[in-house]
């Protein structure tokens, strides 16, 4: 039987460890998908990006696999990089 990753969320998210470490990782993950989403949109590879944003394409790779945490200070390089605009939001 194959279960698609609606299914296996759904089941996993009634774990309490799997969401706390999904909180944990949370952030990251949206940051991945973002980074990917407005890449692809904008037509541009890792190496293009990381050139545009002077940084190597492995720190690209890294924040597109959800592997560190990255700091304000690249996130508005990559808002620049990509014409965009960074927000920061804090919800309380």
């Amino acid at each position: 039987m194959i279960m698609n990753w609606d299914k296996y969320k759904q089941k996993w998210e009634k774990d309490p460890e799997f969401r706390k470490s999904w909180e944990k990782t949370r952030v990251e993950y949206e940051v991945a998908r973002a980074l990917i989403s407005a890449r692809i949109k904008n037509k541009m590879t890792q190496a293009q990006l990381a050139k545009r944003m002077k940084t190597k394409q492995s720190v690209i790779s890294r924040v597109e696999n959800a592997q560190t945490k990255p700091t304000l200070s690249f996130m508005q390089r990559l808002a620049d990089a990509l014409g965009g605009k960074l927000r920061v939001s804090l919800e309380i």
